[in-house]
């Protein structure tokens, strides 16, 4: 090769090349170096504090401490709704690795139903995996030891000792107490969830939904220590919880039980009042329901039978229910005339039917030959339809709209529960308002005998009954007496007393009220009274009453009423309202019997032994049902009125 064909290499640029590599290294490393030095600043000086506790929270937990929820008594300290101890599987799903591979080992051992892990898995599903979720409750003995012998195959699942509600009067008391249950996504919405940290349950229905904010109570705090497993080794420090307020109703459950037991296997309901004070003394619907079934979830064939049942368990009736109140409120109307001018001496005579002028169309009595002359005491005693007719004709629906309400009739009673709806006391504004037409003369005949739009509940009959016990004055019906708090509250007084509000006085005289309790009175102990033989009977007490029918279908004009030709769900509503002793009076009581036939017949009887077990305890000298008095045996209106159920 040539020696000009000889390449020389440059030394120099290739040295100088390696130096500049070499310190742009050196300075990478140099701000890598500060770059981890300014983050171990941060962490080890900066942010010790916050570092030191996501340390300790490693192996330091914060738990909650549910509140032991409050108990329900009655008036005499009868235990209504407690609190028992019940062991229960619960698994917290970030420490499993398979779930279904615990799920089939813990179902060797422990009986758990498919319709159990689906809902497990659904909680699963809806909550955050620190979150641990009941997989089933009520564990035997014999389940919690099979599962403590094999706890360590087990991670992640675990046995706890929890406090279960439990109502030991089942469905006697359960229209009045609702019922807990386990929180869902609709309450979660709805609730301040601090409050309700730990807790699974709440108040769904009745007392317990009302005045859950007391039954509640205040959640604690322990902060415990806890091994790899997250298992407890030591309680650090604890907040302990505040108990809920412990509950005791107006309400005497014994009395309760007979009210139900009068009642029989009978649609209906009996509400029955103090009327000095508005205290709840029976609050029955009837036919029940366990509420014990729904603490833990109901399953859907057992809430499906409830549901579809035509006799309609879950409906509480007391509050819910509306009914024509029928002649019941006969009273109501009679007092009205006499505070418009209308003289209680002032006879009617009754041919058993009345016709407006102008018009062919008879509005019948239920007493098809007539009553002849009747005067206002004995309209009332009789029941006469024609005297009715005649008076509310006289009155108009203005003024016998707004008497009625004054008594209370289509508002709200504003009793402590949830859910309870106006009624009707309807008005020619009314109609005109809600049903786009005119009102018309018929229409305040059917009014003046309780039947045709108005609508009442038997709470409201109940409060009407305590209005005339009173002599006008209306007191908001109470269920809850009092309260007790826990020691460890906020409370000033460790023991709240609760009544009823005034909600005025009924403006009518007293020799009016006088008069009405007069003929109210010669319902029941008359011989003649339409109440006479089913509640005046043997009678240790005087008792003032007044019985009603209700119309549920139409009967055509000219036709007979013939009960054995309906069937049992379209037969006449029976009713009755009293209070007693008629002197100084002690119990006001509502009685309604579904498609019961007459108020004499039915509602009268059930009325009176419920007033002898409270006055006398015992029911020994009440007289037994009778078939049927000759009380509004036959149709009233010229209209249909059905019952309306919410």
């Amino acid at each position: 090769m040539a020696a000009d064909q000889i390449e020389l290499k440059d030394y120099l640029r290739e040295t100088n090349l390696i130096h500049s590599r070499l310190i742009a290294l050196v300075v990478l490393l140099g701000i890598l170096a500060l770059i981890l030095v300014a983050r171990v600043w941060y962490l080890q000086i900066y942010n010790y504090e916050r570092f030191e506790v996501l340390s300790k929270d490693n192996r330091v937990r914060l738990v909650p401490v549910p509140p032991v929820r409050g108990q329900v008594f009655d008036r005499n300290g009868k235990v209504l709704a407690e609190n028992i101890p019940v062991f229960t599987l619960e698994v917290l799903p970030q420490d499993v690795k398979d779930m279904d591979v615990l799920l089939d080992q813990l179902t060797q051992i422990i009986e758990v139903s498919p319709a159990d892990v689906v809902k497990f898995k659904a909680e699963v599903r809806a909550h955050r995996s620190f979150e641990p979720q009941v997989l089933k409750v009520n564990l035997s003995e014999e389940e919690v030891a099979r599962f403590s012998v094999n706890r360590h195959f087990f991670r992640g699942a675990k046995v706890e000792a929890r406090l279960q509600r439990n109502y030991p009067y089942a469905g006697e008391m359960a229209h009045v107490l609702g019922y807990v249950g386990r929180i869902n996504q609709r309450d979660k919405d709805s609730i301040d969830a601090k409050a309700y940290k730990g807790t699974d349950y709440i108040g769904k229905r009745g007392i317990e939904a009302k005045y859950e904010d007391h039954l509640l109570g205040q959640v604690g705090f322990e902060q415990v220590e806890t091994n790899a497993h997250g298992e407890r080794i030591r309680t650090i420090d604890r907040n302990p919880p505040v108990s809920g307020d412990d509950i005791y109703l107006n309400i005497d459950v014994e009395l309760q039980i007979k009210a139900r037991e009068y009642l029989g296997d009978r649609r209906g309901s009996v509400i029955a009042i103090e009327p000095a004070t508005g205290q709840v003394l029976a609050f029955v619907s009837n036919p029940v329901y366990d509420p014990n079934k729904f603490v833990n979830g109901i399953d859907h064939r057992s809430y499906n039978a409830l549901r579809g049942d035509l006799n309609r368990p879950l409906l509480n009736r007391t509050i819910s229910g509306r009914y024509a109140p029928g002649s019941t409120i006969k009273g109501l109307v009679s007092m009205a005339g006499l505070e418009n001018g209308w003289s209680e001496n002032r006879s009617v005579t009754c041919p058993g039917y009345f016709t407006l002028k102008g018009s062919s169309h008879r509005y019948r009595c239920w007493k098809r030959a007539g009553h002849g002359k009747v005067s206002m005491i004995e309209s009332l005693m009789y029941s006469c339809d024609v005297y009715y007719y005649q008076l509310a004709s006289a009155l108009g629906i203005d003024k016998l709209s707004a008497f009625f309400k004054d008594f209370g009739l289509g508002s709200k009673t504003g009793i402590d529960l949830d859910g309870e709806p106006s009624g009707l006391a309807p008005s020619r504004e009314w109609k005109r308002d809600r049903r786009g037409a005119s009102w018309y003369p018929g229409d305040t005949l059917n009014t003046g005998i309780g039947q045709g739009f108005m609508l009442v509940t038997p709470l409201q009959l109940g409060v009407v009954a305590a209005t005339l016990a009173n002599r006008g004055k209306r007191i908001e019906p109470r269920i809850v007496g009092r309260l007790e708090h826990s020691p460890n509250g906020d409370y000033e007084d460790a023991v709240s007393q609760l009544q009823g509000a005034e909600l005025g006085q009924v403006n009518a005289s007293a020799e009016n009220f006088n008069t009405i309790i007069e003929a109210m009175t010669a319902v029941v102990a008359h011989p003649r009274g339409t109440a006479h033989r089913a509640a005046g009977l043997n009678a240790e007490y005087t008792m003032a009453g007044k019985t009603g029918t209700a119309q549920v279908v139409a009967i055509a004009q000219g036709a007979k009423y013939d009960a054995s030709k309906l069937s049992d769900f379209h037969k006449d509503h029976a009713l009755f309202i009293s209070f007693a002793p008629v002197e100084q009076p002690k119990i006001a009581i509502a009685v309604i019997v579904e498609n019961g036939g007459s108020g004499s017949g039915a509602a009268a009887p059930v009325a009176r032994k419920v007033s002898d077990f409270y006055l006398l305890g015992k029911d020994a000298n009440a007289p037994e049902p009778i078939e049927q008095e000759p009380e509004e045996q036959e149709a009233l209106a010229s209209e249909p009125v059905a019952m309306v159920l919410n």
